[in-house]
């Protein structure tokens, strides 16, 4: 018997209800790091954002975090880094098209998350 992680797209039985994951694997793996999804969010909500700025955003990221993690995210096609022919360097933060449709996506997961939060606090 296949592990479920094993069975891929072509095995999957449609009339069983189910859905192929196989395409999300790369990204889960960029998106499930600590601070991606947050770091995300802050440049989505600002637009554009110096490195400085982002971190003062997020508050207690390392800045070899938020190095790894704008590297990771703009190697995964997410966020464009601009760097500006300036004394002293200017470099700026901004999500890419996929980077929007992927923030946009995500917006309503974050209302669930918050409507989930709001109920297991009027449970306590």
């Amino acid at each position: 018997m296949q592990k479920e992680s094993e069975v891929h797209c072509d095995e999957v039985n449609e009339e069983e209800n189910k859905i192929c994951l196989c395409p999300t694997d790369g990204i889960i793996n960029v998106i499930s790091k600590k601070w991606a999804l947050p770091i995300l969010g802050t440049i989505g909500n600002h637009k554009k954002l110096r490195f400085n700025k982002i971190m003062e955003n997020l508050g207690n990221i390392s800045p070899k975090t938020l190095s790894d993690r704008l590297k990771e995210l703009e190697k995964a096609g997410l966020i464009k880094r601009e760097v500006f022919a300036e004394i002293p360097p200017r470099v700026e933060y901004s999500l890419t098209q996929e980077g929007i449709e992927f923030r946009n996506l995500m917006i309503p997961l974050m209302e669930w998350a918050a409507k989930r939060v709001n109920v297991e606090k009027q449970d306590n």
